[in-house]
């Protein structure tokens, strides 16, 4: 009799470690104190291939941008685009003077470039416009500047080493950051020349502490972006060889609506429109009465996207999210909240906080089952679920080159969007769709947080085990 409880007893928990043991490489992450949530199934008959603790809540990092791809289709569609324009209140004279400001109002595009610009500047020009009487206003009224609620984007004001904790506004320009070229002198010892990317003005300050060495002496470049009395400033150190070719940096600059107004000028200056009074930044929407003088449309929403969740560009998800907020003055904490309603509406997902569309909050939290719920319910949506797949990428062909590792099932059958922060614990996450041998669709997750006692975590960690248990997945079925 008193086997027949204990029996009763393993053979519950039978289920149980069979799941577990679809991950049984991706396990071993637990032995080592990290914690652990991931779920696989496939979509059609619902089978659990495998799963660790899949409603355990951890921190998704990137991951938790398909949350955004996907609220965003639901709400725009694929071939939404943004609209930046140039208006004013008055209309060129006889002479091609506008008497008036110039309002830059900027329309919350995530991919808007110098490109744009120019193109923005050549449509004005067509429309007769040679001389502006009055200021440039960079109006970001729709959101900006955008409070920091995260320690890399709240030092990015002061001074900045990398691009990703770029700042946000409605009428950023390039990602929201600078972009200089540093090219060799044509004799070792003088200095590099360094350029603005954008213009042949300068449009950024410039401390230039690099050297030009001789032929084949290697190129050692060092970039920082610091805020001075007199503006932003690159701080570019370090050499350059006679025979290099140039160098390209991208530095977060201190606020991206100025930086869109200082570009913006020089574009208008290349163009030949003369602006009398300078340029200034607004928070208020452009005149009622304004007349629009130019017009450039962003990329479609699907291209957006692809972008966004191929690069993990935190300036884009961001701003995508502040999109979606319907009310002016948009915060990250309003933008997570639109989120989580999206969420909310997706059955059997559960818990989720979500601070932004980034993932670049350390507070946002999900689990393995709610990722993949989330994904089972866009690939039901066949009007949406092309342009949402295909901003995965493919371990062989992505442009993330860490991804290339173990088998080619793995590479060649597996769409994956990958998360990673390393402060203040280490997070890999990862989330995507797999094709089986007999043609299933199935779906993923894995979410791999550290500790404040945990050793330092490698994507070669997480990916060698993660990528042995899919590649089982998948011959199995």
């Amino acid at each position: 009799m008193p086997r027949r409880p204990l029996l009763c007893m393993l053979l519950t928990l039978l289920p149980l470690f069979a799941q577990a043991n679809g991950f049984t490489h991706l396990a071993k992450l637990a032995d080592k104190g990290f914690l652990l949530g991931a779920e696989a199934r496939l979509l059609d008959s619902g089978e659990t291939l495998g799963a660790i603790a899949p409603e355990r809540q951890l921190s998704p990092a990137s991951v938790s941008k398909l949350y955004l791809a996907a609220a965003a289709l639901d709400r725009w569609g694929p071939q939404h685009r943004f609209t930046t324009r140039l208006v004013s209140l008055a209309e060129p004279d006889a002479h091609g003077v506008l008497n008036a400001d110039l309002v830059f109002d900027g329309g919350g595009d995530p991919m808007l470039t110098s490109e744009d610009l120019w193109r923005l500047t050549q449509r004005l020009h067509q429309a007769g416009v040679r001389r502006v009487a009055g200021r440039l206003v960079v109006s970001q009224w729709r959101y900006g500047p955008v409070e920091c609620i995260t320690t890399d984007r709240c030092q990015a004001h002061s001074r900045a080493a990398n691009a990703y904790s770029a700042l946000l506004s409605s009428a950023g320009v390039n990602y929201g950051s600078w972009c200089v070229s540093v090219a060799p002198a044509a004799v070792a010892g003088a200095p590099a020349r360094i350029t603005s990317c954008d213009s042949q003005a300068p449009i950024v300050g410039v401390d230039n502490r690099v050297e030009t060495q001789p032929d084949d002496s290697g190129t050692r470049i060092t970039a920082e972006r610091v805020l001075r009395d007199s503006g932003d400033v690159m701080v570019v150190s370090g050499q350059i060889s006679t025979n290099a070719q140039p160098r390209t940096l991208y530095r977060a600059s201190s606020d991206p609506a100025r930086q869109a107004a200082s570009t913006l000028l020089a574009m208008l200056e290349q163009a030949g429109i003369e602006v009398r009074d300078g340029s200034a930044v607004a928070a208020t929407e452009p005149p009622a009465g304004a007349r629009s003088l130019a017009e450039v449309d962003s990329e479609p929403l699907q291209e957006l996207l692809l972008r966004t969740l191929n690069y993990s560009n935190n300036f884009m998800a961001d701003q995508l999210a502040l999109n979606l907020v319907a009310s002016p003055r948009a915060s990250l904490v309003q933008a997570g909240g639109v989120l989580e309603a999206f969420v909310a509406g997706l059955p059997g997902h559960g818990p989720v906080t979500l601070r932004s569309g980034s993932g670049l909050t350390p507070e946002n939290r999900t689990s393995a089952a709610g990722i993949t719920v989330l994904l089972e319910s866009m690939y039901h949506r066949p009007a949406l679920f092309p342009s949402f797949v295909a901003a995965l990428q493919s371990p062989a062909n992505g442009v993330m080159r860490f991804l290339r590792r173990g088998s080619m099932t793995f590479q060649r059958q597996v769409m994956i969007k990958t998360g990673t922060l390393n402060q203040p614990v280490a997070v890999r996450a990862a989330g995507g769709y797999f094709r089986t041998r007999s043609g299933q669709w199935g779906v993923f997750a894995a979410l791999v947080n550290g500790t404040s006692t945990t050793p330092w975590l490698n994507w070669q960690q997480v990916l060698d085990p993660l990528s042995a248990d899919l590649e089982a997945m998948i011959d199995a079925h």
